[in-house]
């Protein structure tokens, strides 16, 4: 987990949330974004200390990656152990990101199948979860930039349906996710409060990734009981 998100949110809007500096990008809105799907991600540019919207490639890539075909290009990064992993240590002291999604889905398991629901930040505004980003050249000189969300355990909230949980980056601390000020970044690796995020059952057609609409975050009648999810059905667990 986080396998699938959300992310139809407008560029303009992100452009005014976060306060980037570089011309609007051309990102289709998605209400369901899979594992190597392009997604919007923040960024900071540290030559010319301004923040970036930009779309890179849900799946991180080392930039030492040797054979791009066989890469394993995980999604997602646990928290506890990402400042000591090969793949993922450089990436967190250097480059840093947020990755603004309306919500998130996961998946619990109920009589009849696994049900989808979505989750958000029960205030109303974007998440922004917590990432690491990289940039890949090939050896024709393209760079293919790409990322991955961290994982924490999962709080009160979230431990019902999953025992882990996104990264949720609070606005007051974007500047020290980013690397904008200096401090202690791995304080900020830790489950959400309490609170903070909502959740409801949606549509099992966000189950296939051919289907993309506003449709999918729509509420639906609430199955049963909700009981823990079985953690062998993840997509791409990290």
């Amino acid at each position: 987990m986080c396998g699938r998100f959300s992310a139809q949110l407008p560029p303009e809007l992100l452009r005014q949330l976060f306060l980037t500096r570089n011309p609007l990008v051309n990102a289709a809105p998605s209400w369901n974004v899979a594992p190597t799907d392009p997604a919007m991600v923040v960024r900071h540019h540290k030559p010319s200390a301004e923040r970036r919207l930009d779309v890179l490639r849900w799946g991180l890539v080392p930039h030492f990656t040797k054979d791009l075909k066989a890469a394993r290009r995980p999604i997602n990064a646990r928290a506890e152990g990402i400042a000591t992993s090969a793949m993922f240590r450089g990436a967190l002291a250097q480059r840093r990101c947020l990755v603004p999604m309306a919500a998130f889905y996961e998946w619990n398991s109920v009589a009849g199948g696994k049900q989808p629901y979505a989750i958000a930040r029960a205030d109303g505004v974007p998440l922004a979860l917590g990432g690491v980003w990289e940039g890949w050249r090939d050896p024709a000189g393209e760079v293919l930039r790409s990322f991955a969300i961290i994982t924490t355990a999962a709080n009160g909230d979230m431990a019902w349906l999953h025992e882990r949980m996104p990264l949720i980056i609070e606005q007051a601390d974007w500047p020290l996710w980013l690397g904008e000020t200096e401090g202690d970044h791995a304080a900020l690796m830790r489950p959400a409060a309490l609170g903070v995020v909502r959740h409801w059952p949606v549509s099992r057609l966000v189950n296939s990734v051919r289907n993309n609409g506003p449709e999918l975050l729509d509420e639906v009648a609430d199955p049963g009981p909700q009981t823990p999810r079985d953690a062998a059905v993840d997509i791409n667990p990290a």
